[in-house]
């Protein structure tokens, strides 16, 4: 695995990829959605854990919903998105080791033990948030995350009755870069990184 990632490639996912508010009226395929989230599960999490759940939001319905949850800020960015997607995580993880990390008894390591149960899911839906992210740009398509949003009343809508908890939001879409921000400075090396 030496080879690397092209010029293209990099500012396609970091260099010239962008936070969008607005969006162009061009809808998001089931076929892109699924090539999306079947991307986004290979990449790694801690003992294969992948507690990540997601919900994509797109019926207009369904979002007002969620925008009715959210601060008003956020409101119009998820009505005039294609799709916005919950981001949340498993607390109930564990029960699919057997099946994700089959080569050891790994289920036993989280049974009741709530702090690392909770822990884990938190870090790794964190993580494969991120990679949710980065394939996303991947496979051409733009993204808004956000937070800012009342997670209670989410997740009694959207994951009544299950162990999963909302941790974020991420429109994706086309872009429209109306109204957009210069980009934002960001820290030279030297302000966040040390070599030890």
């Amino acid at each position: 695995m030496t080879e690397r990632l092209g010029q293209r490639g990099l500012d396609l996912l970091f260099f010239e990829a962008r936070t969008f508010n607005n969006w162009q009226d061009k809808p998001v395929s089931p076929m892109a959605i699924k090539e999306l989230a079947n991307l986004m599960k290979w990449a790694p999490t801690s003992a294969n854990c992948s507690p990540a759940r997601l919900v994509f939001v797109r019926s207009d319905e369904a979002k007002d919903k969620l925008a009715g949850m959210a601060m008003e800020a956020n409101q119009p960015k998820i009505r005039s998105a294609p799709i916005t997607v919950i981001i949340g995580h498993d607390l109930d993880f564990a029960s699919h080791l057997p099946k994700l990390f089959p080569h050891t008894d790994a289920k036993s390591w989280f049974e009741g033990n709530e702090e690392l149960t909770a822990t884990t899911a938190f870090r790794n839906g964190t993580l494969q948030g991120g990679y949710f992210i980065i394939a996303a740009r991947a496979l051409g398509l733009d993204t808004g995350p956000m937070s800012g949003f009342d997670n209670d009343a989410v997740d009694k809508e959207f994951f009544a009755g299950t162990k999963i908890k909302s941790n974020f939001l991420c429109s994706i879409g086309y872009g429209d870069p109306k109204d957009m921000f210069d980009r934002s400075p960001r820290f030279d090396f030297d302000e966040f990184a040390s070599v030890v």
